[in-house]
């Protein structure tokens, strides 16, 4: 298979953010350039600083300029010859690790097929609106030069709870919505017993069956002798 590119993604809209630039490999997004401040950082652990002397900031500046002009000059151009690309966000809920009711984990909300890159993520639970350790990435793209964002809740799961996670678009104001609700979950110990079990009926079945079959073999070859 071939290695995954590496590459600089650049993209401007009227929507906020209105500028973003990334750097990635593959699926993965290594670095992300923060216009406010003027300055790359690392997405991954233990990534390096950004070396300085890759591209100047007066390089990026004049790119972005660049990019802007394109999209209003474009988006003139095109008004009402082309129809707006849009895509229908999917959102996917998932706890970060093994589940253990009452104890402390991170549930992730998966955002997937973004475009544009304008969306609000928010969390609730039972219905109301939850705030406290709720953390978003960046808008990661894509090969299909769509968008993925992944939003985390640090909760303490109790069976029977609605966790909701809701992504509206921007620009129509449409919500997509995804449940997860904590299920208990089968001890290995139990869920090894009750498989043994299975198996073991399965196989008196079969064996059942086995010689119910060379029975009626056998009186089937004796009604011949005679």
């Amino acid at each position: 298979p071939s290695p995954p590119p590496l590459a600089q993604l650049l993209s401007c809209q009227p929507a906020r953010p209105t500028l973003a630039l990334a750097l990635t490999f593959g699926p993965d997004q290594l670095f992300q350039f923060n216009f406010s401040s003027s300055n790359w950082a690392p997405q991954l652990p233990d990534l390096p600083p950004w070396p300085l002397a890759t591209e100047t900031l007066p390089e990026l500046q004049a790119e972005a300029t660049l990019c802007e002009e394109l999209l209003q000059d474009l988006s003139q151009a095109a008004t009402r010859v082309l129809s707006e690309a849009k895509g229908i966000p999917v959102a996917t809920i998932f706890p970060k690790e093994p589940l253990t009711l009452g104890e402390a984990t991170t549930l992730v909300c998966s955002v997937a097929n973004i475009f544009p890159p304008a969306v609000a993520i928010t969390w609730h639970k039972d219905g109301v609106p939850v705030t406290h350790g709720v953390t978003t990435t960046p808008y990661i793209p894509t090969e299909d030069l769509s968008y993925t964002l992944f939003s985390y809740l640090v909760v303490t799961p109790v069976a029977g709870t609605i966790y909701r996670c809701s992504v509206t678009r921007q620009e129509d104001n449409s919500t997509i919505i995804a449940y997860w609700v904590p299920q208990t979950p089968v001890a290995t110990e139990g869920l090894e017993i009750a498989l043994c079990g299975a198996a073991m009926a399965l196989g008196g079945l079969l064996a059942l069956v086995g010689m119910a079959m060379g029975v009626a073999g056998r009186r089937k070859v004796q009604g011949r002798d005679w």
